[in-house]
């Protein structure tokens, strides 16, 4: 049983090739306990901790039907609520923030492998108490670009309930998006480009962002790409600079392809990866990390 208080990084990937019990990712994470597959999720997108219930994380898939699994801390699905109200065009990411309602999980259908959608959808939902049925949506949320039409695999969920994206690169450079703080249905609305870009240009592919989290605390955003994580002071981050971010290297778990990252209480930190193909499961596993 993991414990809340512990520091952690927990994986979903597909591989059976993992770092052995102890054995060093880098100077400040260690692999504990062994891997666990998880079916449900081939291709796990967006990763979410639990505000409500504590040791759970919300997961979902980027394809297939608009729908959430519930995950126990032994890797185990226990159940899967179906978002009424919305609909999968691709799925990237998940955050969990304060609502109107309390805490609700945003719902990100940003991804766009050719630059080509005109508007980009969030939705909004309470976060649900049981792992089961289903649930409706209570907020759908429209967007677009200053700047056209971009990729991207990342949404953050500031504590005071701002949203914002981070592009992938893939079409462009990565940047910094923000919502309107007060975000209303019924209109398109604009996303603002915090700072200058993060990149200059295409970046290389395992540079490319493909999820990114904010702590519960606001203290820290954490960018993940699909071999590292990058840790930033979100005070510095979220007004656009993103100098000196710390580096944790992931390509000792050999992820066949690295997606989302979550922060949990404290230190705690969830990151998931794709299987590497549609029949291939994801699994479950563990690294402590120090600070």
């Amino acid at each position: 049983m993991l414990k809340r208080r512990d520091v952690m990084l927990v994986c979903l990937m597909t591989t059976a090739v993992v770092p052995a019990i102890g054995e060093q990712v880098d100077s400040s994470c260690k692999t504990v306990g062994s891997t666990m597959r998880v079916p449900e999720l081939p291709e796990a997108s967006g990763l979410a901790a639990s505000r409500v219930t504590q040791g759970r994380l919300w997961a979902h898939n980027d394809s297939g039907k608009p729908e959430i699994f519930a995950l126990g801390a032994n890797g185990k699905v226990t159940g899967r609520v179906t978002l009424s109200g919305a609909t999968l065009t691709d799925w990237e990411a998940m955050a969990s923030g304060p609502c109107a309602t309390g805490t609700c999980l945003y719902i990100a259908d940003i991804g766009d492998n050719t630059a080509a959608r005109k508007e980009i959808v969030v939705y909004r939902v309470p976060e649900p108490e049981k792992a089961g049925g289903s649930a409706p949506v209570n907020g759908v949320f429209r967007a677009s670009y200053p700047d056209g039409a971009h990729d991207a695999e990342a949404l953050l969920a500031a504590p005071d309930g701002t949203l914002y994206i981070v592009t992938k690169g893939d079409t462009g450079h990565i940047a910094l998006y923000r919502f309107p703080r007060d975000m209303r249905e019924g209109q398109l609305l604009r996303l603002e480009r915090v700072g200058n870009p993060l990149s200059s240009g295409k970046p290389a592919d395992d540079a490319r962002i493909t999820d990114g989290t904010i702590s519960p605390d606001g203290q820290s955003v954490v960018l993940r790409t699909g071999t590292a994580l990058m840790f930033y002071r979100a005070s510095d981050f979220l007004k656009g600079d993103f100098r000196n971010p710390r580096r944790v290297d992931l390509k000792a778990l050999a992820e066949p392809q690295g997606e989302a990252v979550a922060f949990g209480s404290a230190n705690t930190v969830y990151v998931a990866g794709e299987g590497g193909g549609k029949s291939q499961p994801g699994t479950l596993a563990v690294l402590s990390c120090g600070n």
